[in-house]
């Protein structure tokens, strides 16, 4: 396996992955770096190349959780968010950013284990299969987790956003505020 090619195949979605576990642009950079390494060190010992993804993101996961555990009291650096020129984009899609924003805001109340089990399959697509490998629980405990996580994200917006469809016909997230009760 050319390590090179690994490393411009994968590098975007697992640097993406890191920096949503960690939501620190500097510990996903050092993150990834380690990641890397680790992939080019141990490379000659997987055997199915099919299963390389699940093993490269596998062994970004546990640096994350690695980092999350001894980052305790650390000064965090959160990433920026995406800045945008409004005069730029149409409404359409400022409005779509505004939601994925509302969305991902929701989502940060959730525990880190629904969080990344929401990530992985609705966020970066991954299979449940890949999913049971990068996590190291089986394809059913993935497809429960998911369950349990969007159950726990709908109950979160049900209570705090009202999504429907406006007068163009475009899916909008509104919030609740007290009038609206």
């Amino acid at each position: 396996m050319d390590f090179l090619r690994l490393y411009d195949t994968h590098y975007q979605q697992v640097r993406k992955f890191i920096l949503t576990i960690t939501k620190d642009d500097w510990a996903a950079d050092d993150l990834i770096q380690e990641t890397f390494i680790r992939v080019k060190k141990n490379i000659k010992s997987v055997r199915k190349t099919d299963r390389i993804s699940s093993w490269i993101f596998k062994i970004a996961y546990h640096l994350c959780m690695d980092h999350l555990k001894h980052r305790n009291n650390e000064t965090l650096h959160p990433v920026e968010n995406e800045t945008c020129d409004f005069n730029i984009l149409p409404l359409k899609k400022i409005e779509q950013q505004q939601m994925n924003n509302c969305i991902r805001e929701k989502m940060e109340r959730l525990s880190e284990p629904m969080r990344i089990i929401i990530d992985l399959y609705d966020i970066m697509e991954f299979t449940h299969k890949e999913i049971a490998g990068i996590l190291s629980i089986t394809e059913e405990n993935s497809k429960v987790k998911l369950h349990r996580a969007r159950k726990e994200l709908k109950s979160i917006l049900s209570k705090e956003c009202s999504l429907k469809y406006d007068e163009r016909n475009v899916f909008i997230c509104e919030p609740i505020t007290k009038k609206n009760r």
